[in-house]
C-alpha cells in the first residue's frame, strides 16, 4: 500500500526519488549476496509503483521518476502490464542489460517479472481494494489481472526457461505467489521473492502471550482437521473439489523467498504458520499437521460451496526472512517495501522444507 494523491510536500515526493530514497549504497550489486539481491528486487518493485504514479501525474521523458529505479542496476523495462479494467500499470518485465560483465559478482537473472501492491490513489484504489477482498475467497485466479500476469510469465519462460525471477509486494506478492504455485504444480520452479505477502487468515501472531498463542493455534488446527474429516465424508461437492490438492506434493521442492515483518498484521501470520508446524510434530500430531498444511477453514468453505480454489498462503516450503529491527513501527512502516533495501543487518532467515 503506497502513497496518497495530491501530497506535494518535499518529504512525500522524495520517497519516489531513487537518488534520495533508493539503495544508492549498492554501488555494485553482488548477486551472490542475499542482501544485495533482496535490495535490487525490492527496488524494481518500487519502480512499478512509481511507474503508475508517473502515469497518473503525467510525468514523461526527463520528468519521469520511475526509470532510475531500474537503470541504476542495469535493467531495462521491456514491458509494462496494464490492468484491463482501470488501465493502471500493475506490473512490469525487466531485462538485465549489463554494461560490464563481472563474473565475481554472481549471475543476475536475465528477466525479472514484478507486481506492485495496493496503491491508494484515486485512479487505482477501487480496483486494488476489490482484488484485496477477493484473496480470502480464492478468487484471484479468475480475475483478468491474474490471467494477464500468468500469460506474461508463460511467455517469458518460453524465451528463457531458466534465469527468471518472479517478485511482488503485498497484493502483488499474492499474484506472484499464486503464479509461482501454479507453475510449480506443472513442474516449473521459478525463483520467487515475496515481500509482505498477505496471509488470508486471522493474525494470531500478533497476540503477545506466547502460551495463549500456542494454545489457540493447536485448537484451530484440531478444529480444521475435524471439519476436514466431516467434509470429506459428508459433502459430495467438497470431495470433488479436493482433487486440486493431489498436486500439493509437487510444491514441496519449490522454495519461495518470503520477506515478512512481525509488526505487519497482513503478513506476520506466515511466521506462526511455519513455526507452528514444528511444534505439531513435537506433539506427535503429524496427521493433523498434514491436514492443516494443505487446507484452511476458508478453503474448505469454498469447497463445500462447490467452487475450486485455495488460499495462496497454503505453501509447504519457504525461505522465511523476518525484519527483526527492534523499533516501534506503525502498520504502514511495517508493510512498506522500502524496508527491504535499507542498509541494515536486522534480517533473520530460516529455511522450512516440508517433507510429506
Amino acid at each position: 500500500m503506497e502513497g496518497k494523491r495530491g501530497e506535494d510536500s518535499d518529504a512525500i515526493f522524495s520517497k519516489w526519488e531513487f537518488g534520495i530514497s533508493g539503495p544508492v549504497h549498492l554501488t555494485s550489486a553482488d548477486w551472490r549476496n542475499p542482501d544485495h539481491t533482496r535490495s535490487v528486487v525490492a527496488s524494481l518493485i518500487q519502480g512499478v509503483y512509481v511507474l503508475e504514479r508517473d502515469r497518473q501525474n503525467k510525468r514523461t521523458g526527463n520528468k519521469a521518476l520511475a526509470p532510475a529505479w531500474w537503470d541504476y542496476f542495469h535493467f531495462q523495462c521491456m514491458k509494462t502490464l496494464i490492468d484491463q479494467i482501470d488501465l493502471s500499470i500493475f506490473g512490469a518485465i525487466f531485462e538485465y542489460k549489463p554494461r560490464v560483465i563481472i563474473p565475481q559478482q554472481g549471475v543476475p537473472p536475465r528477466y525479472v517479472i514484478v507486481f506492485r501492491g495496493t496503491l491508494m490513489e484515486t485512479d487505482t484504489r477501487k480496483r486494488d481494494l476489490y482484488l484485496d477482498i477477493q484473496l480470502p475467497f480464492s478468487r484471484l485466479t479468475r480475475d483478468s489481472r491474474y490471467l494477464i500476469a500468468f500469460q506474461e510469465i508463460q511467455g517469458i519462460l518460453e524465451i528463457s526457461p531458466k534465469n527468471v525471477l518472479l517478485a511482488g509486494h503485498s497484493l502483488g506478492a499474492a499474484i506472484a505467489l499464486q503464479a509461482g504455485k501454479d507453475m510449480a504444480k506443472r513442474g516449473c520452479h521459478i525463483e520467487t521473492y515475496l515481500f509482505n505477502p498477505p496471509y488470508t487468515s486471522a493474525p494470531i501472531e500478533k497476540i503477545n502471550n506466547t502460551y495463549l498463542k500456542g494454545k489457540i493455534r493447536i485448537a484451530k488446527s484440531i478444529v480444521t482437521a475435524g471439519i476436514y474429516q466431516v467434509a470429506k465424508k459428508g459433502i459430495k461437492n467438497y470431495n470433488n473439489s479436493t482433487k486440486q490438492h493431489d498436486s500439493y506434493s509437487s510444491l514441496c521442492s519449490w522454495i519461495p523467498n518470503l520477506f515478512v515483518n512481525p509488526s505487519d498484521p497482513i503478513c506476520c501470520e506466515y511466521i506462526g504458520h511455519f513455526e507452528h508446524r514444528g511444534r505439531m510434530k513435537e506433539l506427535g500430531m503429524d496427521q493433523v499437521d498434514l491436514i492443516v498444511t494443505k487446507h484452511s477453514l476458508m478453503s474448505m468453505l469454498v469447497g463445500a460451496l462447490g467452487k475450486d480454489g485455495e488460499p495462496p498462503h497454503l505453501i509447504p516450503s519457504a525461505l522465511l526472512t523476518k525484519n527483526v529491527k527492534n523499533v516501534v513501527q506503525s502498520v504502514k512502516e511495517a508493510h512498506c517495501v522500502n524496508q527491504w533495501w535499507e542498509p541494515h543487518s536486522y534480517c533473520h532467515s530460516k529455511l522450512y522444507v516440508f517433507e510429506p
